[in-house]
């Protein structure tokens, strides 16, 4: 992390990155529902240390006019906000936090899942036709597209026209699916098992976008689908997964038509919560024939 962290020093990124250190050293360098707002519980003590948002003290706005007012928008928020400066210039331990955390993006985006991970939980996996880590980014209409190999590994190990259908990708974040899947997968599980739904035969996408959920509901016909995928890394949360669900995820289906949980992680929405969410909501697909904008809350 700390090389990472290192080779995009001068990268030019922006934000507090750019510019001088505070010792004079040159080093320049649609329509969804989201829930709750957060950091990851295991970076808090860290962030604490390099004086990120939760931090106190030296790297906070000395004496602020409303003491009361800076208190309660510091805790409303993960975002860099109160940070000090000496001079015109971000403290250095802004400016290293910055980097840490901007190379905790990039790992999440060009990183893989832990193959164990998806073996623990009897996960196949099959690919999009993205072809590469930069094709990806740069093609997102390739990630929305299962590949022939997968196409027919989908059909000869699926049971088709479940009730429910469960997918997980990466998407933009392996780390994502690593820290949160143990929790929030079971969770849905048992949730699903609970109001006695019928669950179809689970698998991983590598390389996928949120619109290969209609090229796989037109392959298996589920009744509704939930895709558990990796968000797009921010700098405050790199590990933060999302639960998109449709009704009948077919061709043609639009942003407005899907359901969605997000901020799923241990400083957001909790994924054991999120889990049992996420069956509820599914429930209520199939009892109204209806998602997205269409669906009764």
């Amino acid at each position: 992390m700390a090389e990472l962290a290192y080779r995009f020093s001068s990268a030019g990124s922006g934000g507090i990155a750019s510019g001088e250190l505070d010792d004079g050293t040159d080093k320049s360098n649609a329509d969804h529902t989201s829930v709750s707002v957060g950091t990851d519980a295991s970076d808090e003590a860290e962030a604490a240390e390099a004086g990120s948002p939760f931090g106190e003290g030296l790297h906070r706005v000395p004496n602020p006019a409303w003491e009361e007012g800076m208190g309660e928008l510091l805790s409303s928020t993960p975002a860099r906000i109160g940070v000090w400066r000496a001079g015109t210039r971000p403290l250095t331990k802004e400016v290293l936090k910055f980097r840490c955390d901007h190379a905790a993006a990039i790992d999440s985006v060009y990183g893989e899942v832990d193959p164990s991970l998806l073996q623990e939980f009897g996960l196949f996996t099959v690919h999009t036709r993205f072809g590469s880590t930069e094709n990806y980014l740069k093609r997102p209409d390739m990630g929305r597209i299962v590949a022939e190999e997968g196409v027919q590994l989908i059909r000869s190990r699926c049971k088709a026209r479940p009730q429910v259908q469960v997918v997980v990708s990466d998407g933009l974040s392996a780390n994502a699916v690593d820290a949160n899947l143990r929790d929030v997968y079971p969770s849905l599980l048992d949730s699903l098992a609970a109001y006695g739904l019928e669950c179809g035969t689970p698998f991983f996408v590598r390389g996928g976008r949120v619109a290969v959920m209609d090229h796989i509901g037109e392959l298996l016909q589920p009744e509704t689908l939930v895709l558990l995928i990796g968000e797009r890394p921010g700098l405050v949360s790199s590990r933060s997964l999302s639960a998109y669900m449709c009704y009948r995820p077919r061709k043609g289906k639009v942003e407005s038509d899907r359901t969605v949980i997000s901020n799923i992680h241990r400083g957001g929405t909790p994924p054991l919560e999120a889990g049992a969410y996420i069956g509820s909501l599914l429930k209520k697909m199939l009892e109204q024939r209806a998602s997205g904008v269409h669906l009764n809350s």
